[in-house]
């Protein structure tokens, strides 16, 4: 059995209190906190943002009585969503979801590529990002570039430079030949079938949302 992924009118409580969390107001897309909401309930952070932006504007009726009701009592609203996420189980999802397949498609983006390894597809494709930033002679640990984003996302700047040289094996205008053991070979083959061929502009906006994740 899949678990249904839409949207339900419950989850406003969950968002209208990302809301009120300071600073007041709307929540960058990729931001850490809005991330870990959509992985708890399995909306994806676009569809999240959206309606965000209707609680925003109280753009519906739905939205106006939530605003009456909870907007000046935020510890009425803690109340709701406590009341919410125990009758959902949220509070114990490994036994709520046992037995129930959860067809993932965002979530695995912010997971790890693999067991034992730390590194994750949005990491991926931000190094991706920088990747079409170098040139080969710079895609190497002393540069500032990669040093900086080593930093923002956890990594060292060695293994920055790592994937880079991967992705150099992804890239069909270099025409270099890769062990197929290399580690991280594969799951860069992924990023790069999904961005690599793609407007890189547009990775570059995609990109520069997702570093919100790390900040």
């Amino acid at each position: 059995m899949a678990k249904n992924s839409k949207w339900q009118d419950d989850y406003w409580l969950l968002l209208m209190q990302l809301y009120l969390q300071k600073p007041v107001g709307l929540k960058p897309m990729y931001s850490r906190r809005m991330v870990e909401l959509s992985l708890e309930i399995h909306v994806s952070p676009d569809t999240l943002f959206n309606k965000m932006c209707q609680l925003a504007n109280l753009e519906t009726p739905r939205v106006e009585h939530l605003w009456e009701t909870y907007g000046q009592n935020p510890k009425k609203l803690a109340r709701a969503a406590r009341l919410m996420r125990e009758m959902k189980g949220f509070n114990n999802a490994g036994e709520f979801y046992s037995g129930v397949e959860v067809n993932e498609s965002f979530e695995k983006d912010f997971k790890p590529v693999a067991e034992g390894e730390t590194v994750t597809p949005v990491m991926l494709t931000l190094i991706l990002d920088l990747y079409f930033r170098l040139t080969p002679i710079t895609m190497v640990a002393a540069t500032p570039e990669v040093q900086e984003l080593a930093r923002l996302i956890g990594m060292r700047s060695a293994e920055v430079e790592e994937v880079l040289k991967v992705f150099q094996c992804c890239d069909p205008y270099l025409k270099r030949k890769a062990d197929p053991s290399v580690r991280l070979l594969a799951p860069c083959k992924e990023i790069w079938r999904r961005f690599g061929n793609a407007d890189t502009q547009m990775l570059a906006s995609y990109a520069a949302q997702l570093k919100a994740y790390f900040k």
